[in-house]
């Protein structure tokens, strides 16, 4: 719930010219303290999260250095990006030099934001596409289809861009509110989100968390990833066998669609805690989180805080290890291969007891020339080079751009991060009663030991469910 402090309780200021966003977390839900804080402070306050005691402050002032025995602590609400493509990334310079203003184009032939359609009988059939995910074969995840129940039962969080919830390969695998009655404009189930039925849009504040499409340029030259959240949906859940496109390492796994990231790739902290905390109230058992904060932002208390949360109601939080590091002056990156645990990219670095980061490899089970790395907040490898899934509008991808000598693909640690997800929710599928410590437990029992990432990450091996019963 979004308010804004009136003259009862607050002096406004008039311009936001100088203005700074923070979080103010106070000790207790004690109402008569938070007005007393908005009364001297001023200032505009929302509502982030009832859970934590946690408001987003917008002022004028030196926020960071107002002091209250009510309030836990005073942070900056940071950004959050994805973490960039490398292969854009690479070749940034030279692509918007070959192409320039060519790349412009009217975009996709479908609306952005479009009614949600209900789920409805798919055709049968193989799979065309599936032959060319490498990573569904050498996870061995194809033949853990014929072994497993898919996911059943799993719900899995896609924390990011959005997702094209209407995509033929998706559509019937998203999730559903069953408390929410579409399209009445009441909050049916009470929960503070109206018409909430496959998730929610935190960027734009609307029930509509659509993945949205831009211009080629446009993607080159602002650092945005459209369409990431949606070919993130795609590795964990494409329906199998649905004669169209890819299948997902889990096609019976429900995607909950949480968007925070907006088209140019940046999102902020209180508006990822707000993702999480909806994940977690609203049934998710595995959040999924391909995107981390600046360098110079290690120590996020309200993030820990929400992720901690989930923790504690047994939800798993799987997160991509990171393409190196950004300056978040310039934006550019500060090289690739970082090893996370002296020089800490987060959230992965965080290392919770529910938390599971992914590192990712090539074709070859070499570790991905960008991919960051740690023995201790790493826990091991997945594919995520060269990746075939699904983007918006029918379609999929694992090259984003083809210019003949230059090629842009679908690469990152955001791609092998759905990979782990989707074979956590496999796993956890299996037995629907089994604590989330020992859904990750099993889950790193069945990696294969690979040479390229012994002493790199915490297992010494990549995601590999051969093995799985």
């Amino acid at each position: 719930m979004k308010f804004w402090i009136n003259s009862i309780l607050a002096i406004s200021f008039s311009t936001t010219i100088f203005a700074q966003e923070y979080l103010v977390r106070f000790n207790s839900s004690n109402e008569a303290a938070k007005n007393q804080f908005f009364r001297r402070n001023g200032g505009q306050f929302e509502l982030v999260s009832k859970e934590g005691n946690l408001y987003k402050w917008v002022t004028s002032s030196r926020g960071e250095n107002s002091w209250d025995p009510n309030v836990s602590y005073i942070s900056k609400n940071n950004k959050i990006h994805l973490f960039q493509n490398p292969s854009i990334v690479k070749n940034r310079t030279l692509l918007i030099k070959t192409i320039g203003e060519k790349a412009k184009t009217t975009g996709p032939a479908y609306p952005d934001n479009p009614e949600i359609k209900t789920p409805g009988v798919q055709a049968s059939g193989t799979d065309p596409l599936l032959k060319s995910a490498w990573g569904m074969f050498s996870t061995d995840a194809v033949s853990a289809h014929n072994k497993t129940p898919q996911g059943k039962g799993i719900v899995v969080a896609v924390t990011d861009t959005g997702v094209d919830y209407n995509h033929v390969d998706l559509v019937n695998n998203m999730w559903r509110n069953k408390a929410e009655i579409p399209n009445n404009g009441v909050d049916d189930d009470k929960n503070g989100y109206v018409d909430d039925v496959v998730g929610w849009d935190f960027h734009a504040n609307d029930n509509k968390p659509y993945d949205l499409s831009m211009d080629l340029m446009d993607i080159l030259l602002s650092g945005g990833n459209p369409g990431h959240g949606t070919h993130v949906s795609g590795v964990i859940a494409a329906s199998l066998n649905n004669g169209s496109g890819v299948a997902g390492v889990a096609p019976q796994a429900k995607i909950m669609a949480l968007r925070f990231i907006g088209e140019k790739g940046e999102g902020s902290t209180d508006n990822a805690i707000k993702a999480i905390d909806y994940a977690v109230a609203n049934g998710a058992n595995i959040i999924n989180a391909s995107w981390g904060g600046e360098a110079g932002e290690e120590d996020d208390k309200p993030l820990k805080e929400a992720i901690k949360r989930a923790e504690a109601k047994g939800v798993i939080f799987v997160v991509a290890a990171g393409n190196g590091r950004l300056d978040q002056t310039t934006g550019k990156s500060h090289g690739f291969d970082i090893d996370n645990d002296p020089k800490p990219v987060v959230p992965a670095a965080y290392n919770f007891s529910n938390m599971v980061g992914v590192a990712a490899i090539d074709s070859s089970n070499q570790l991905a020339e960008f991919s960051n790395w740690g023995k201790t907040s790493i826990k091991l490898g997945a594919p995520g080079v060269k990746i075939m899934s699904t983007v918006p509008g029918d379609r999929y991808q694992d090259t984003v751009v083809d210019l003949g000598t230059i090629k842009a693909t679908w690469d990152g640690t955001s791609m092998a991060t759905p990979f782990v997800a989707g074979a956590l929710a496999v796993i956890w599928s299996q037995d629907l009663s089994q604590p989330a410590e020992r859904v990750k437990e099993r889950l790193l029992s069945l990696v294969a030991p690979t040479e390229a990432i012994v002493g790199k990450v915490g297992s010494d091996g990549r995601l590999d469910l051969h093995e799985i019963k």
